[in-house]
């Protein structure tokens, strides 16, 4: 394999080798000669490249008959992919600028044409058609510079590779889960009555960034979520000017990021004595944490997981319509998720060692909820959760 930019990248360039050929294997099995990756998450993956540049058009080319990929991307961002990416120099194409946000043009009429220009004009090549980032205007913009290719949707591909961990993978997990448990802990201490939520926000935020002394955080895909109140009731609020009441309930979902891998967190603080409804729900919901952990186990399937869940709230009359969980880890705005695993009924996803999936267990009435989150590694026997926060309610 040819020289790369590896002492810049977060991991090895051996652990790049192994995602290059996990990918590569499932492309053969689909009958792809090429892979386009617009996802920023895949782009990462695939090749460290890590920067603030998905507002435009980019892509990662993975070829079935080449080494390594190519990453197009904004000319003015090469020299960021120079300081965070496995590529040589001879890898990293920049579009130019005439291309950036005009109409008539697109920067993946760009790349179509770089991919016609190297020899894959006719060649069977995979885009995920539903990837964030991966517009209508740019399917359209490829197919008329790619006249005789065969370009078809090829789903999730890279991320279904991006679901088992490698050790190394692991490590960086288990960093993120500290900081994790870090963040929650920041946010405990400084909520109070009479807190703007924003101002709870900007704390949680700069415990993100922080980090350790030995670990710095780094920017989460999804933006702290302050439920307050009767904002419990609303799992994806965000933070308003809004104080935080003399009492009540606050639900987080917040997490840690360490080298763009996530772990989120979930917990319910009670400002004043809870009431019964609250403690008594939570209660159910911990158990039911700790059912699907055991049941997080390789060989076992999504739904078994889910099944965990119902034997244990539903005789208590605690339904929960949406998921539990999902696959987690390397994560840009909008989601820390995968797009793949998820744990619900009737999923027989079949789970493998060393996938991480986010199980959040949050139970969202008409105008009052709770919730519970933790990142579990699925393990042999059972799964091991990655976050040491304690998951009672914080009555403050």
């Amino acid at each position: 394999m040819e020289k790369t930019n590896e002492h810049r990248a977060v991991f090895a360039l051996s652990e790049y080798e192994h995602r290059i050929a996990g990918t590569r294997s499932r492309m053969a099995e689909a009958g792809l000669d090429v892979v386009l990756c617009p996802d920023p998450s895949n782009i990462n993956y695939l090749t460290g490249y890590d920067g603030w540049s998905f507002y435009t058009p980019q892509v990662a080319v993975l070829a079935a008959d080449d080494d390594l990929p190519v990453l197009i991307t904004r000319l003015m961002d090469v020299n960021t992919a120079r300081m965070s990416s496995m590529l040589p120099d001879d890898r990293l194409i920049g579009f130019p600028e005439s291309l950036v946000h005009v109409d008539g043009d697109h920067p993946m009429r760009f790349a179509g044409a770089w991919l016609a220009e190297h020899g894959y004009g006719s060649a069977r090549i995979g885009v995920d058609f539903d990837a964030h980032y991966f517009s209508p205007a740019g399917l359209r913009a490829l197919q008329s510079a790619l006249p005789g290719a065969v370009i078809v949707d090829c789903g999730r591909l890279v991320n279904w590779v991006r679901a088992v961990k490698s050790e190394a993978e692991l490590a960086v997990m288990r960093e993120a889960a500290d900081l994790a448990d870090r963040v929650m802990q920041t946010a405990v201490e400084t909520i109070e009555p009479g807190l703007r939520q924003t101002d709870l926000a900007a704390a949680i935020s700069a415990a993100q960034y922080r980090g350790t002394d030995d670990t710095g955080g780094d920017y989460p895909a999804i933006v702290p979520l302050i439920m307050t109140g009767e904002g419990t009731s609303a799992p994806h609020i965000t933070a308003r000017e809004t104080r935080i009441g003399d009492s009540g309930a606050t639900v987080l979902e917040l997490a840690g990021v360490r080298h763009r891998y996530h772990c989120p967190i979930s917990r319910t603080i009670h400002l004043g004595p809870p009431p019964r409804r609250i403690t008594d729900t939570l209660k159910v919901v911990i158990d039911g944490m700790l059912a699907v952990t055991s049941e997080l186990k390789a060989g076992n399937r999504a739904e078994d997981a889910h099944a965990a869940w119902r034997r244990t709230a539903e005789p208590h009359g605690i339904t929960k319509a949406s998921r539990i969980g999902y696959s987690v880890g390397l994560g840009y705005p909008p989601d820390w998720g995968e797009s793949t695993i998820s744990l619900r009924r009737d999923e027989a996803t079949m789970l493998e060692e060393n996938q991480t999936v986010h199980l959040m267990l949050g139970i969202w009435n008409e105008d009052w909820g709770v919730s519970v989150s933790n990142v579990i590694r699925v393990g042999a026997s059972a799964g091991e959760a990655l976050v040491t926060f304690p998951m009672d309610l914080v009555v403050k």
